[in-house]
């Protein structure tokens, strides 16, 4: 038999924000002072309750195995954290701790899809959750939504979207890439189609604090006992506290997945980081003045840099609400001109913006969306405002 290689795996792409972030590292490497708008993590370090917890843990001597699924009390932390911050009412045993986010969603997919269910995703879209169904034996089934929708996925065209086929519909508010967020009556309405259709919705709520102005977090399982029962919620550490690198997620479902997803992460992985787990269980119960401060400064930099990009020629942006990222529309800049040639897709744009202007942007092909950028506002006031002048910079010299 010839030595073949997993045609699954050879299928799914790499991550295009993380290969943009380890460009700009090297550019810096290099000495050149690169504005890496790519980031999709705060700038900020870890609050030092949580260092301090961490600390404590290892010098106590914390370093073992624990239960598969996480440690009972940060469980049951975070049983009160659903109760308490997104209405839902999730006992420990219908909890599972992960390896990050991205480690939910794998647990989650492997948990409930059979090889051909299909998954239905709205575009813009977070670009690993098609390869991650994938890697599950689903199909991506791609829902495209338009600025004058928010990029937000109406009850219509989920419900159009639904065959025999469709197991679950993935839902993420507030959303990466465009900070929109849905609004209580949005999520009701859409809850009404996921019931009739009697599929699940995954609830990505990893950017849940990040919230700016009047607007509020709703968790679409809180709204009534059907559509609880048809939801998987997923929420972690890694952007509200700071903690990216800690790799600490978390999931609430039924008795009955939840069981499922412990039993493949069991052999998957064993527990998640016994040390990142105490210092998870100190974010969820310690002091959250740090929390707050982190939103402040965000939502300072939000309107700071959606103010610029107001004010900038040839590209469009709705207004976001959350998270920590701007979405931008570049497609009227493909058939201009840079230096004599034309910018033609948003592959070349990215790759002019890094090479002569030093500015570090997502393309967001592998979101679904070819005529657009990503912008994440994850990093200091001084640099958005550098890297702001050199978009404005660029865009000025387009004919």
């Amino acid at each position: 038999m010839a030595l073949t290689l997993s045609k699954k795996a050879s299928e799914v792409r790499p991550s295009s924000t993380l290969a943009i972030t380890a460009k700009a590292k090297a550019l810096r490497a290099q000495g050149v002072d690169v504005i890496g708008f790519g980031a999709g993590e705060p700038d900020f370090n870890t609050p030092d309750n949580i260092n301090d917890a961490a600390i404590a843990a290892i010098r106590d001597g914390f370093t073992k195995y624990t239960p598969a699924s996480g440690l009972d009390e940060l469980k049951q932390a975070v049983s009160d954290k659903f109760k308490e911050f997104n209405n839902l009412e999730y006992g420990t045993d219908q909890i599972v701790i992960s390896n990050g986010g991205k480690h939910c969603l794998t647990n989650i997919f492997t948990a409930i899809i059979n090889e051909g269910d299909e998954v239905v995703i709205p575009a813009p879209f977070w670009l690993s959750y098609p390869e991650i169904v994938k890697l599950a034996g689903g199909v991506p089934v791609t829902v495209y939504t338009t600025p004058e929708e928010e990029y937000k996925i109406t009850p219509e065209k989920l419900a159009a979207a639904c065959t025999e086929k469709t197991k679950a519909f993935i839902l993420n508010t507030p959303n990466n890439p465009t900070g929109e967020i849905y609004t209580r009556e949005e999520l009701e309405a859409l809850a009404e189609v996921i019931v009739e259709k009697d599929i699940y919705v995954v609830s990505d709520e990893m950017y849940e604090h990040l919230i700016y102005g009047e607007d509020e977090h709703v968790s679409i399982g809180s709204l009534g006992r059907e559509i609880y029962e048809h939801t998987i919620t997923c929420s972690g550490i890694s952007k509200s506290y700071a903690m990216t690198g800690w790799r600490i997620g978390y999931t609430g479902a039924s008795r009955e997945i939840t069981k499922l997803m412990s039993s493949v992460q069991s052999h998957q992985t064993s527990n998640p980081n016994s040390i990142a787990q105490k210092a998870a269980l100190e974010a969820l119960t310690g002091p959250q003045d740090k929390v707050e401060e982190m939103v402040e400064r965000f939502a300072s930099r939000r309107d700071y840099i959606y103010g610029r990009i107001k004010e900038l020629p040839h590209i469009k942006c709705t207004e976001p609400k959350g998270a920590f990222y701007t979405f931008l529309d570049v497609s009227e800049t493909f058939d201009m001109e840079y230096k004599g040639e034309k910018i033609g897709d948003v592959s070349n744009l990215a790759s002019i913006l890094l090479e002569d202007y030093s500015i570090a942007v997502v393309p967001c092909t592998d979101f679904g969306f070819s005529s657009h950028i990503r912008l994440s506002y994850a990093i200091s006031k001084k640099q958005l405002e550098k890297g702001m002048d050199r978009l404005d910079a660029f865009l000025k010299e387009l004919s």
